[in-house]
């Protein structure tokens, strides 16, 4: 782009509720998407009172995550004391991973921070106490103000299991319905895009503002390529099937989808969708087709949002009296005299 701010504005002026800082970012340009950012942050804590509490949800084993209610972020610190085999070089290769990759409309944008100001009074004495307890390395007291040497920064999105004990606790199977459809779909758009999520846990997605589901928990993140699908074979006996140890070899890359009935389909009324719009997620040779695909330079469109949502062609939107307008006006454009230097 020769001049960034144009397409910015641009754009702003297809989707106006998109902050600058976001719009940016989705350029590429993250550094201006930062400082656009951080400048708007500084001017929400002038203007708000509320305090930075622990974000809601299930809390991760990697990350501590808190959030201001009145803005609508999330900001995650590497915890000191991991929960899983991993180091914090690790996390952070997945998360630049996913700072490069084309994000397909299907993973939260980030922001990565290093030294970043927080006012200490702010601050919530749980989510104080929690950052003491798990991440001491990855924040100073200074006076004032709390300094964290390094964290993320993404939009807040309603988890996706939240949304449906929510749906479950108000009987509304629909929103159930269009949940697990948009988290399939999802999990499709990323296969595109060459990536597989690794923990594909519903607490690891999440519904934004307009309903779509998207991929925010990137610290088992991988190229399907380097994912080796595979089916479980039969038991050799009684013994071996009711065995607490797996009957077959498991390499670091393996992927079993089969297994993923066990913890995504016992979730109240959400077998049934899932089984209708998605079922061949379960099966090693779905995702062996599209592996294989992607290997021999298969490049798939991917289009997240719906038709509805999508930019009509002029000739084709509206009434008929509507689409007899525009060409007149069409037309009339080709039939007007050229402009000249006078």
């Amino acid at each position: 782009m020769e001049v960034p701010a144009a397409v910015v504005e641009f754009l702003h002026s297809l989707i106006p509720h998109k902050p600058a800082a976001e719009l940016y970012t989705m350029l590429g340009l993250q550094k201006q998407g930062k400082t656009l950012f951080y400048r708007d942050f500084l001017h929400h804590l002038r203007h708000s009172h509320d305090r930075f509490v622990i974000a809601p949800g299930i809390k991760g084993l990697v990350m501590l995550v808190f959030t201001l209610p009145s803005f609508p972020y999330v900001f995650k610190v590497i915890r000191d004391k991991l929960g899983k085999d991993v180091t914090k070089a690790h996390i952070r290769g997945k998360y630049q991973l996913v700072k490069v990759h084309d994000r397909v409309g299907r993973m939260a944008d980030i922001w990565e921070f290093s030294y970043a100001g927080f006012p200490k009074h702010r601050f919530s004495g749980e989510l104080l106490a929690e950052l003491r307890e798990l991440a001491p390395s990855m924040f100073e007291e200074e006076g004032d103000n709390i300094v964290i040497k390094h964290l993320y920064i993404e939009r807040r999105i309603t988890p996706l299991n939240m949304w449906i004990d929510q749906a479950n606790a108000h009987g509304d199977r629909a929103k159930i319905d269009h949940a697990i459809r948009e988290y399939g779909d999802a999990i499709r758009q990323l296969l595109a895009a060459n990536i597989f999520p690794g923990d594909m846990l519903y607490k690891n997605f999440g519904l934004t503002r307009n309903g779509r589901v998207v991929f925010y928990d990137y610290d088992e993140i991988q190229y399907v390529t380097e994912c080796n699908f595979r089916r479980i074979p039969p038991a050799p006996d009684y013994e071996s099937e009711m065995s607490s140890e797996p009957w077959y070899s498991v390499g670091p890359n393996d992927v079993f989808p089969e297994e993923f009935e066990h913890f995504l389909l016992n979730v109240r009324n959400v077998r049934e969708p899932f089984m209708r719009y998605h079922a061949e997620l379960l099966e090693a040779g779905f995702w062996n087709r599209h592996k294989a695909r992607i290997l021999e330079g298969h490049l798939e469109d991917v289009f997240p949002y719906p038709q509805d949502m999508r930019f009509r062609n002029a000739f084709g939107a509206g009434s008929r009296a509507q689409r007899d307008r525009n060409v007149r006006n069409v037309r009339n454009v080709r039939n007007q005299p050229e402009a000249t230097d006078d």
